[in-house]
């Protein structure tokens, strides 16, 4: 049974930092991407950053510089730390995982966790 479990969302002020976990729980493939994405209620979601099986990381070009995706492989564990945060940041942030093809077909998403940024 594959699960994606966030943690480490909260409440921070503006110009702070957090770094959110997600416990990777039975996703195995031998060339995978994961991810983490973030929603705002009445828009779309929208991709934060993405790490591949071979090391290389791409992210949201507002994001560069302030937000680094990383993972434990010991751990299964899939990190995002966050900082310099601004009130726009403020969203539902999921973590995904998939396969790596021509593309990434994410396949398993987390239960989300809540990021607010205050003025």
């Amino acid at each position: 049974h594959v699960q994606l479990v966030e943690s480490g969302g909260g409440s921070v002020q503006s110009g702070g930092s957090l770094r959110l976990s997600c416990l990777n729980i039975g996703v195995s493939y031998s060339r995978f991407c994961m991810a983490w994405f973030r929603q705002v209620p009445g828009k779309e979601r929208e991709g934060v950053a993405t790490i591949y099986s071979d090391g290389r990381t791409s992210y949201r070009e507002s994001m560069k510089g302030r937000f680094t995706i990383s993972k434990d492989n010991a751990k299964n564990t899939l990190y995002l730390q966050m900082g310099s945060l601004k009130p726009e940041d403020t969203a539902m942030y999921y973590c995904a995982a998939g396969s790596l093809r021509s593309v990434c077909y994410f396949t398993y998403w987390g239960q989300g966790t809540q990021v607010t940024v205050s003025t």
